[in-house]
C-alpha cells in the first residue's frame, strides 16, 4: 500500500467472523433479542386459551394497549373520532396484582377481589333490567361459557342475564330485562348498545363494567385482537355514561380488564 493512502475498509466477511469470535470469546453469552412477535407468542397459554400478558399491564399500559389497537383496527375512522374512543388511565382500576390466572374458574373470585361487599354481587337493584355487574366478551358462544362461570350468582329471584345474540333474539333479551332482576350480566358490546338504546338495558345502578381480555381463541386472538370486536368495545366503554362516571367519586364505575 503507498504511503499516505487510506487504508480499505475491512470487507464484510471479515466484519462476520470478528462477530463471530467475539460472541465465542464471550461463551455465546449474547443472545438475539426476541422479537415483538416472538415475545407476543411467549404471553400466550395456548392450553390454557389465554394472554397472559393482559394480567400484567397496570392502568397506564392498558389505556395505551387499547388506543394502539383502536388505531390499528380503526383505519377507517378520522383522527378525532379516534381520540373520542381514547379511555383515560384514570379510568383503569388496576387489577395486576391479582396473582392467579385469568381463566373462567377464577373469575368470580377476581370480581370478590374487587367488591367493597362481595356478598351483593349475589344481589340485584329492585329495578328490572338494571345489572350492578356488566361483563363484556367478544363473542355470543365465549359469553354461554362466562354465564356458566358467574351462576353462582343467580337465585330464584335473581337472574344472571344473557344480553348476547347466540340464539337469542334481541326482542327476547328485551322482554327478559323488561320482567327479571338481573345482578350480574354478560354480553357483546354490539348487542350490548342495541339494548341500552332501546332502554331495556338500564345504567343508572351499573357499578362495575369488566372487559373478557385475557381470553383467546385458537387463531389466538382475543376481544382486542379483532376489528369486529374491538371498535365495538371502544365504542361502548366510551359512552358519555361511562366516562362521565369513571372517575367520579361520588358515582364511581370501575372499568375492570380481567
Amino acid at each position: 500500500m503507498a504511503e499516505g493512502q487510506p487504508a480499505k475498509p475491512a470487507s464484510l466477511a471479515s466484519k462476520a467472523k470478528s462477530k463471530k469470535r467475539a460472541r465465542e470469546d464471550d461463551g455465546g453469552s449474547r443472545k438475539r433479542k426476541k422479537s415483538a412477535y416472538e415475545q407476543e407468542d411467549l404471553d400466550l397459554d395456548l392450553e390454557a386459551s389465554l394472554n397472559k400478558k393482559i394480567a400484567s399491564l397496570d392502568s397506564m399500559l392498558l389505556a395505551d394497549h387499547i388506543a394502539q389497537k383502536t388505531r390499528r383496527f380503526g383505519t377507517d375512522l378520522k383522527p378525532v373520532e379516534l381520540s373520542a374512543l381514547d379511555i383515560s388511565p384514570n379510568a383503569i382500576k388496576d387489577s395486576s396484582s391479582f396473582s392467579e390466572p385469568r381463566s373462567l374458574d377464577n373469575l368470580p373470585a377476581f370480581l370478590e377481589a374487587h367488591a367493597k361487599d362481595p356478598k351483593m354481587l349475589a344481589d340485584a337493584p329492585k329495578e328490572n333490567g338494571s345489572p350492578h355487574t356488566l361483563i363484556v366478551t367478544g363473542a355470543g358462544l365465549r359469553a354461554a361459557e362466562v354465564v356458566r362461570a358467574v351462576r353462582k350468582y343467580q337465585s330464584k329471584k335473581i337472574t344472571v342475564g344473557k344480553l348476547f345474540a347466540k340464539h337469542i333474539k334481541i326482542e327476547d333479551t328485551k322482554k327478559f330485562l323488561e320482567s327479571h332482576r338481573t345482578g350480574v350480566a354478560v354480553g357483546t358490546p354490539v348487542r350490548l348498545n342495541d339494548l341500552v338504546e332501546s332502554g331495556t338495558l338500564k345504567l343508572d345502578k351499573l357499578e362495575r363494567l369488566v372487559v373478557d381480555a385475557s381470553h383467546i381463541d385458537q387463531k389466538k386472538r382475543g376481544i382486542m385482537d379483532m376489528k369486529e370486536t374491538m371498535i365495538p368495545l371502544a365504542r361502548w366503554l366510551s359512552r358519555a355514561e361511562f366516562k362521565e362516571r369513571y372517575a367520579d367519586p361520588e358515582r364511581p364505575l370501575q372499568l375492570l380488564f380481567y
